[in-house]
């Protein structure tokens, strides 16, 4: 009797691996390089990773696949296959949206213009700690069922609309929620340092985020009550100093956590000094990055976490994703889902990415799927089709993988797996 799969995808006219030799990111020239076999299956085992990648003709030859029998079996002819897509960079837990906001932007109102006048970050915060966990739960799932949908099999999600510890746990217990019951893997940041609570100083805010939030964080992950991968600052002019920003870094990175923060987003900091100074694993947004800055997080291996949704929004001068690439920073990217960006699509991402960012198709692949895992420490299963990864994979409705990028707004993906598992509402009906 022959072996038993989850699933087989057969005849794909591109399987786009992005790596074939179990490298954890891609850097400069090699971005471009994205191992595609042609006229390729993949096959899924039972336990939800990849079993088998190679074209139909050469398993054809063999005996177990001759013998193999399958769950779901589809004839991909015409499609294109490529690894789930790794959201980098979001805030998807929160309370009220701000649509109004967005108005006072295209008025010409700025980020900083609305965060001083208590919109912005503080709407947020008033409107999530009022909301009860489970609007918040809620809230999430559908935001989740939306990312995948549109490819995404692994999201960054931070905390940061509490700004004090009750509200900050009550985020991440949420975010552990979600992960139990959703098929999205969620990698968890601590962000209890977003912005100055009102009546506070930066000083004072700091102090609090190192000596009671983070020990709460601890205490509370400890008990299994939540999980947390990352930490994270807002450091920006008038919020998070680069002292401020290094203390409660490197008080986090102490228990357990990697560095993963906002940097030189509306003002030069000095974020790519400071993140290669203290070790950080990665630094988003990056728009007002300095030269030395990007050398120093080329030579530590700290990558670029881009967002250029946010420059498009903002209508600021987008990250320069041409000269990192070229230094040798390892650059991924993310949504910036939140109430500023609202966008839950890593294809218009990558699209964004391409035409104001100068990034090639190929660049923008590998950064929203192995080098964005890789940013969250996750690419050992995540962003390649590989034998021994997660079967997180994303069918695109085209023989070319390019028109995920190419075709605005509606990206015509014809089907999403997780561990092999077909997602509800994807257009699984047109295999």
């Amino acid at each position: 009797m022959g072996q038993h799969f989850k699933l087989r995808l057969r005849n794909s006219s591109q399987v786009v691996c992005v790596s074939s030799t179990r490298e954890q990111f891609k850097r400069k020239g090699d971005m471009n390089n994205l191992a595609v076999k042609q006229n390729a299956t993949v096959i899924v085992a039972m336990d939800g990773t990849i079993f088998a990648v190679d074209t139909e003709q050469a398993l054809s030859k063999l005996d177990w696949y001759q013998a193999a029998t399958f769950d779901q079996d589809f004839d991909v002819s015409g499609k294109s296959i490529l690894p789930g897509f790794v959201d980098g960079h979001t805030h998807p837990v929160w309370s009220g949206d701000r649509v109004h906001e967005f108005e006072q932007k295209l008025a010409g109102a700025t980020y900083l213009d609305i965060h001083k006048q208590g919109g912005g970050i503080g709407f947020t915060v008033a409107k999530t700690r009022e909301a009860s966990h489970e609007e918040l739960e809620a809230l999430l799932m559908t935001r989740l069922d939306r990312m995948l949908r549109q490819g995404t099999t692994l999201v960054e999600a931070k905390s940061g609309y509490g700004l004090e510890t009750e509200t900050e746990l009550k985020m991440l217990r949420v975010l552990k929620s979600a992960q139990d019951k959703h098929a999205i893997d969620i990698s968890a940041t601590f962000l209890g340092a977003h912005s100055v609570p009102k009546g506070s100083t930066p000083a004072e805010a700091t102090v609090d985020v190192v000596d009671k939030q983070i020990p709460a964080v601890v205490a509370a992950r400890e008990n299994g009550d939540i999980y947390v991968d990352n930490i994270d600052v807002f450091m920006e002019k008038g919020i998070f100093d680069s002292d401020q920003s290094e203390a409660i870094l490197s008080k986090g990175k102490a228990c357990g956590m990697c560095i993963n923060f906002h940097g030189d987003e509306l003002t030069f900091m000095g974020s790519g000094e400071l993140g290669a100074k203290i070790g950080a694993r990665a630094i988003s947004h990056l728009e007002e990055v300095s030269k030395v800055g990007i050398a120093a997080m080329a030579s530590n291996d700290v990558f670029g976490v881009l967002l250029p949704t946010t420059a498009y929004v903002l209508r600021i001068t987008p990250p320069p994703a041409r000269e990192m690439i070229d230094s040798g920073v390892l650059v991924a990217l993310g949504s910036d889902f939140n109430p500023n960006a609202h966008c839950l699509s890593m294809p218009f991402v990558m699209n964004l990415a391409a035409v104001t960012m100068k990034m090639t198709l190929s660049e923008a692949l590998v950064a929203a799927t192995l080098n964005s895992a890789a940013s969250l420490n996750k690419s050992d299963m995540h962003g390649s089709i590989e034998v021994g990864k997660w079967g997180n994979l994303v069918v695109v409705d085209n023989a070319q993988w390019t028109h995920v990028v190419y075709e605005l707004v509606d990206a015509p993906i014809a089907a999403v797996f997780v561990k092999g598992e077909a997602v509800p509402m994807t257009r699984i009906a047109h295999l």
